[in-house]
């Protein structure tokens, strides 16, 4: 009752100015008001124009107004009124709360196995493998199957003021679905894993966010469809992450990233219980704003999705070719110009010295690489004609900047194995050290400035004594480094690398990350990147849509501006 009425209190003084203003208010304290009621159902695929989509408009109106005021005033305070303008809820339900919604979701979800608070599903919701970021376990797992199921969890957790974690493919980077340190529900979308509809003619696919994009591929070869989703992040990966973090991979050189087309339209819960659908599923629309975007890469702190329309694109006949080049500037030298050419592109990767030799050093490799800076190519065509055409073109300009032992598959069989070798970074770079961990991490610049990048890294990390391995999407210029390290000192040596490596790619008009998303591990970069302004309005709708500050808490938005002196370290030559 008492956050309640402070949120009253501070919506009535900060919209006093007009009528108009007022009714703005008065519409985002009626959702804050809103307690747990009927579960809100929509028929996405009917496109249901009912009194729920009108009540969604409305919300949708209200958060708009809400969200320019906010930010309006953000940007228009000064000192305590500006960081108090932006600054995000902390105030959760007490301990007698979060057992009281536990108990209310076993009520709602008898299922054997739907809901869990066995220690070990906590742990293995709350760490990860992936990242050397703090854990911290959810208070509860839950396993929906519907969109109402999730509304069901939604409602729960307002009435109780207990956050929710969204949890996908558990893949990520980055610390994205961390369970704050009061714990929450977490909300384990792996059992809403079909596909509701395949649309062949339209080259499109209706799926749940559960299923994984290799998954997907699959079955549509399976089915003998000439089509597939093109994003490419790791393997164990699915829809509803990869939307959430805004991914790309391999291919994005060819098919653009997760903010591209390649995401219709999506089925939310939003922060109220209230269910939207972003757009219809034709290809194209200038119907208001891109409603589906602003929840690509919110990493679930604007609503959970539950259905999506993506798209697909043919399936071509691809070849694999290898060539090695006397230092990384004349090998992105190389692929701008082949880029340019318009050549039939649909992968390039750079490779280093080092990683060619820890290839080597795995010995799961089917030849003994060069140790050299190489690039690892995919080319694509409609037809052998096509491919070989490609091939020509390329190997002519690579010759040209300085490349050699240019290495071209000569069946289906070694262009997968060249491929492979590639695809083995992760295990192939841990043989440099045997017995060691590694931090994966990736920033992006212009492509023409990652050689300036890559040397800086490169003699930074040697000067640091920290062992590594580099490759690039180098056609976008994004960046992988894999930092080795054995003890907990050097692990901190590499945490400190880090945070110069993503100053150095901000100081070349690059970002802190290319497809890893922000989580916990680069939220205090945003503001460096984005600036103040940016970050205000993305805090602004934020607070629009979630003002209790329920839905994934602590990620994306930095907190208060930290002096630059207690963040920044300083950089080596050629940052």
């Amino acid at each position: 009752m008492q956050l309640r009425t402070a949120l009253r209190t501070t919506a009535e003084k900060s919209l006093r100015a007009t009528s108009a203003l007022r009714r703005t208010a008065t519409l985002g304290l009626r959702w804050n008001n809103s307690q747990a009621g009927t579960p809100v159902s929509r028929d996405a695929s009917q496109g249901s124009q009912s009194k729920g989509s009108n009540a969604a408009l409305a919300f949708a109106v209200g958060s708009l107004l809400s969200g320019a005021i906010s930010y309006y005033l953000a940007s228009h305070s000064g000192g305590e009124r500006n960081r108090a303008s932006t600054e995000l809820n902390r105030q959760y339900g007490s301990p007698e709360d979060f057992k009281k919604a536990i108990e209310e979701l076993r009520t709602l979800f008898p299922g054997e196995d739907a809901v869990t608070t066995d220690v070990e599903d906590l742990e293995a919701h709350g760490y990860s493998e992936n990242d050397y970021h703090p854990g911290s376990r959810p208070s509860v797992v839950v396993y929906p199957a519907s969109t109402d199921d999730v509304v069901k969890i939604v409602k729960t957790a307002v009435k109780y003021r207990m956050p929710v974690i969204p949890y996908s493919g558990a893949t990520s980077v980055e610390g994205n679905f961390r369970a704050p340190s009061v714990g929450g529900i977490c909300v384990d979308m792996s059992s809403m894993d079909r596909i509701i509809a395949i649309h062949e003619q339209d080259s499109d696919v209706v799926c749940q966010p559960g299923i994984g994009w290799m998954e997907l591929n699959d079955i549509l070869k399976q089915k003998g469809i000439p089509l597939f989703f093109p994003l490419d992040p790791g393997p164990g990966a699915t829809i509803g992450g990869m939307l959430s973090t805004g991914c790309s991979g391999t291919n994005a050189v060819r098919y653009g990233t997760a903010r591209a087309e390649w995401f219709l339209n999506a089925t939310v819960v939003l922060p109220s219980g209230e269910v939207i659908k972003t757009r219809r599923r034709a290809r194209k629309s200038s119907a208001g704003f891109d409603t589906t975007k602003l929840f690509i890469g919110a990493e679930g702190t604007l609503g959970i999705v539950t259905e999506v329309t993506i798209r697909l694109a043919p399936l071509l006949p691809t070849t694999v070719a290898v060539v090695q080049f006397p230092d990384v500037r004349k090998a992105t030298e190389a692929v701008s110009e082949i880029i340019n050419s318009g050549v039939g592109i649909q992968c390039v990767e750079l490779c280093d010295d080092q990683f060619m030799k820890a290839t080597n050093l795995n010995g799961q490799s089917s030849r003994k690489w060069p140790e050299q800076d190489s690039l690892f190519f995919k080319f694509q065509g409609p037809t052998p004609r096509a491919l070989q055409e490609t091939a020509d073109i390329v190997k002519k300009i690579t010759q040209k900047h300085g490349g050699t032992g240019f290495t071209l598959a000569r069946s289906d069989k070694e262009a997968a194995d060249l491929w492979q070798d590639r695809k083995n970074a992760l295990w192939s770079s841990m043989a440099l050290i045997p017995g060691a961990r590694a931090w994966s991490t990736d920033v992006c610049v212009p492509p023409s400035r990652l050689p300036d990048l890559v040397y800086g890294t490169k003699e930074d990390l040697e000067a640091h004594g920290i062992p590594f391995t580099i490759v690039g999407h180098v056609g976008d210029g994004n960046f992988h480094a894999l930092l080795l390290f054995t003890n907990d000192e050097e692990l901190e040596r590499a945490r400190a690398a880090v945070g110069r490596m993503i100053h150095r790619a901000l100081a070349l008009d690059g970002t802190c990350t290319g497809e890893h998303g922000i989580g916990i591990g680069k939220r205090d970069y945003l503001r460096e990147e984005l600036g103040a302004g940016t970050v205000a309005l993305m805090k602004a709708i934020k607070k629009a849509i979630d003002p209790l500050n329920l839905f994934n808490p602590g990620k994306v938005y930095p907190d208060e501006e930290k002096p630059d002196e207690a963040k920044k370290a300083d950089l080596v030559p050629h940052a």
